[in-house]
């Protein structure tokens, strides 16, 4: 067996996300699956650039998972009233276009979804931001 050679600010990173994941409420969660997807298309752009084909479509299949299996998967259609299927559908559309950027290598639609995440990311910061909604003692019994 061979060992796997780790970075210093790798194993950082690392450790720091998992902290984060273990301290953070529900909303926090979410905004940490955005922040991984707008990670992996910034990196997929710059791959897809450069003409680093493998490692563009590594980012792309990273940011798909993310949507698809984190926050699609998240959705809780009984709480989400009308809400949910429209997410639900938006996070369709984002991969069916991440999938079309993957295989055309297509910068215009990297730059749509990674838009489209950022205005997602942002509502949703918003919702974390407000004690009402994060707060376990603001909900109804």
């Amino acid at each position: 067996m061979f060992a796997t050679h780790v970075s210093p600010s790798q194993a950082y990173a690392r450790v720091a996300v998992e902290t984060g994941v273990m301290s953070a409420n529900p909303h926090r969660l979410i905004l940490m699956l955005f922040d991984g997807a707008l990670l992996s298309l910034a990196g997929a752009r710059r791959a897809l650039q450069e003409g680093e084909i493998a490692t563009k479509g590594e980012s792309v299949s990273k940011a798909i998972d993310i949507v698809a299996n984190g926050l699609k998967a998240s959705l809780d259609p009984g709480a989400g009233g009308e809400l949910a299927p429209r997410l639900a559908a938006l996070y369709d559309y984002i991969c069916a276009r991440l999938l079309h950027a993957n295989l055309h290598n297509d910068r215009a639609a990297l730059d749509e979804c990674a838009r489209l995440l950022t205005e997602l990311r942002g509502a949703w910061e918003e919702i974390a931001d407000d004690p009402a909604v994060v707060s376990p003692s603001a909900r109804p019994s």
